[in-house]
């Protein structure tokens, strides 16, 4: 891995090609291959996150909906009732006890049965620690009496009756009573009279009560209240205790030695004036149930025989708790319910407002809870506006004794949308593993393959770059890509490109080589020619028409001397420039072609001189080259014409020759190097032929680049019986 993902230093010495996009097509497949694979498994999550979140709204109303019922069901209930009739005040105190608003006209306290079935059932039952409860309430009809109940029970031994006559209730079991309500005290002595034969099974008595006056005996004259009524039920069955834990004994048995605890069950009917002198007041409108009920005290306790015992019952005893309440109908609301118990015709104070109960929530994302909030809601009903849907709503009317109670509930959007961004942020951690899967994957591919095809890419194009012509240099030699090599299709890939390139520069050395040889033997030619030209200089003195050709012929061996290739001399070639007659020149030239074997040039003068910026020796091969190749494609015995044709600021000079022509697309070829016609004659190598240059295509190229030089151009066109050169030069004034 170290070899593969080393940086190669040598690359950025070569020119490297911008790419295509068709080069990336690889890459782009790969990543967006994996882009799309990661935005199908998001889009797939939020479809889910959305469908989910249809499915929640769709529970929540079917919640919402079994909620209302469940609480409805509850409030019509008698305990129901119970609580809704003393919302005032069952959330205060439990101890000292205030009369409850029964949703009954009355309690059958006559009957035990009844009586406890009628407490239990309206739950209004305050029950203590030790297993004891009692029921202070009042009826729901005013004219039913003014009347307070007790019904409750507690645990006790065998009962002592009162003996008829007795006037010390302390040799029985009693009941003590007292009520503080308006200012006003009542104190009652209740004790217990059997009917039944002591010692029985069970026992059952009257509860006789006079008023307390706080004296260990009972006056003479004393007579028991009249609306006073009590009764007394002892069942026989003992109460089963657990033993103490380090008996090892089973939690079932019971002690033997222990005494027997028997269930005791009590219904009191407490007369109380004050009710029934506000029944009975005509100048007042009757209102029940009283205003002041929960001001009310009431202490109830049940007492053994003996002088100041420890109450075997006391309504004020610690840890009492209340049965029912409006708070519990709270446990069947979801989160973030609200309902609101509204009496018709009262005023806002009797409101009651319930809530749910608070549940911790579930740490959420915050993100996930804005895409919930975000995702449009198409559930049943509510359609696919993307707007928040209204919670749910819904009113019920309860009829009870004493009127009709508006019970309105309010649902909560909110609470679902939060539960199921919780669930979302536990699920969200396997998107995001999937996506690290897929990120993890992509980056294996990426630095296993991806990474090496662009370094294999990049090094290819370079190689086919460099290897073009006007491209090859020595810097190929710094390509190398041996370090991609392996055992895998990459590997050989690699490999196959290195021994390619080997082959490359193996054939660029040697190219190198064959330079230097051909350079070697310019100089070596160079040499050797040069001084028989300088005695040639020598016999042919400026007079001699000869001097003028060896003096040309040196200054070709002093363009070539010394370089690799005949077109990097004459590209490099120093071309001096100066003012020359163009008219006086092809005069010359026509008078002279014979000299140079080419005959029959006829040139048709100017008759004023046309002055050029041109070198003489230079113009003249460029001349000499054309008609050359004019005479190699000329019908034997017909002429080469010369003309000169002139503007304000250019010389044309025109060499035709009758003949064959070159095809349109060829007419540029024809002045690089190397190109010669096919179908002219040919050099044999001992001179004989039309041109010097006929095997080499070297004549054209010389007159193109000698005119470039003398900043003039040369053109060839096809005319009607042949072929016609065009040479331009700058004209000076």
């Amino acid at each position: 891995m170290k070899r593969l993902l080393r940086p190669a230093l040598d690359i950025p010495r070569l020119e490297i090609p911008r790419l295509g996009l068709p080069a990336f097509r690889l890459r782009i497949l790969v990543r967006g291959v994996f882009v799309l694979l990661a935005l199908a498994t998001v889009a797939l999550a939020v479809v889910v996150l959305k469908d989910e979140k249809d499915r929640a709204w769709q529970a929540y109303q079917h919640g919402f909906a079994r909620s209302q019922a469940e609480v409805m069901a509850r409030l019509r209930h008698p305990s129901g009732q119970l609580a809704l009739l003393n919302a005032g005040h069952l959330d205060q105190a439990v101890t000292p006890l205030a009369p409850l608003l029964l949703p009954f006209a009355a309690i059958d306290f006559d009957d035990p049965q009844k009586s406890q079935q009628a407490v239990e059932m309206a739950g209004c039952s305050v029950r203590y620690p030790d297993g004891a409860s009692v029921c202070a309430a009042i009826g729901n009809n005013p004219y039913a009496g003014g009347f307070i109940y007790l019904v409750g029970s507690f645990y006790a031994g065998d009962l002592t009756p009162r003996e008829r006559g007795a006037l010390a209730p302390s040799d029985a079991h009693r009941a003590r009573i007292s009520l503080d309500m308006r200012g006003t005290s009542y104190r009652w002595i209740a004790p217990y009279e059997a009917l039944t034969v002591p010692g029985g099974a069970s026992a059952r008595g009257r509860l006789t009560g006079f008023v307390d006056s706080g004296t260990p005996q009972l006056d003479a004259r004393a007579r028991p209240v009249r609306d006073f009524r009590g009764w007394l039920w002892q069942s026989g069955q003992c109460r089963e205790l657990p033993p103490p834990a380090s008996s090892g004994s089973s939690a079932s048995s019971v002690d033997p030695a222990a005494p027997c605890q028997r269930r005791t069950q009590y219904s009191i009917r407490l007369p109380v004036e004050l009710f029934r002198e506000a029944l009975f007041r005509k100048d007042e409108r009757v209102v029940w149930p009283p205003a002041d009920l929960a001001s009310m005290r009431l202490r109830v306790e049940m007492l053994p025989p003996g002088e100041n015992p420890t109450p075997l019952f006391d309504s004020d005893a610690a840890g009492a708790q209340r049965s029912a309440s409006l708070s519990e109908l709270s446990r069947s609301l979801l989160p973030g319910e609200r309902v609101r118990i509204e009496k018709l015709g009262s005023d806002a104070a009797g409101t009651v407002i319930l809530k749910s109960l608070d549940v911790p929530a579930e740490p959420s994302a915050p993100w996930l809870l804005r895409l919930i909030r975000w995702l449009p809601l198409e559930a049943a009903g509510v359609g696919a506006a993307t707007t928040p849907p209204p919670a749910p709503t819904g009113r019920e009317l309860l009829e009870t004794p004493t009127g009709t109670y508006a019970i309105d509930f309010a649902g909560h959007l909110r609470g679902v949308e939060t539960g199921l961004a919780a669930v979302a942020t536990r699920v969200s951690w396997y998107l995001a593993a999937m996506l690290g899967a897929i990120a993890l994957a992509w980056l294996i591919i990426e630095v296993g393959l991806i990474r090496r095809v662009t370094a294999l890419t990049r090094r290819a194009a370079a190689v086919s770059y460099n290897v073009q012509p006007g491209h090859t240099g020595p810097r190929l030699g710094h390509l190398d890509v041996s370090d991609l090599r392996g055992s895998d299709e990459l590997g050989i890939l690699a490999g196959g490109l290195a021994d390619l390139l080997q082959r490359v520069k193996d054939d660029m050395h040697r190219e190198q080589l064959r330079a230097a040889q051909e350079r070697d033997m310019w100089h070596a030619v160079g040499h050797e020619i040069m001084s028989p030209l300088q005695s040639l200089m020598v016999l042919h003195g400026p007079e001699d028409p000869g001097h003028r050709y060896v003096q040309r012929m040196q200054q070709a061996v002093h363009v070539l001397y010394g370089t690799a290739s005949p077109a990097e001399a004459l590209q490099a070639a120093d071309m001096p420039q100066g003012r020359l007659d163009l008219d006086d020149f092809l005069r010359h030239v026509a008078g002279n072609a014979h000299f140079a074997g080419i005959g029959q040039v006829v040139y048709n003068g100017t008759p004023s001189p046309v002055i050029v910026r041109a070198d003489e020796f230079a113009l003249e091969d460029v001349v000499t080259h054309i008609l050359r190749n004019a005479d190699r494609y000329r019908p034997a015995g017909t002429p080469i014409s010369l003309g000169l044709s002139s503007s304000e600021s250019t010389a044309c000079a025109t060499i035709h020759n009758l003949g064959s022509t070159i095809e349109p697309g060829l007419l540029d070829q024809i002045f690089e190097l190397g190109v010669s016609g096919p179908d002219g004659p040919q050099d044999d190598g001992n001179g004989n032929g039309n041109g010097i240059d006929s095997h080499r295509g070297q004549g054209l190229f010389v007159a193109r680049t000698y005119m470039t030089k003398m900043g003039g151009t040369v053109h060839a066109r096809n005319t009607g019986d042949g072929m016609e050169f065009r040479l331009i030069l700058q004209r000076l004034g």
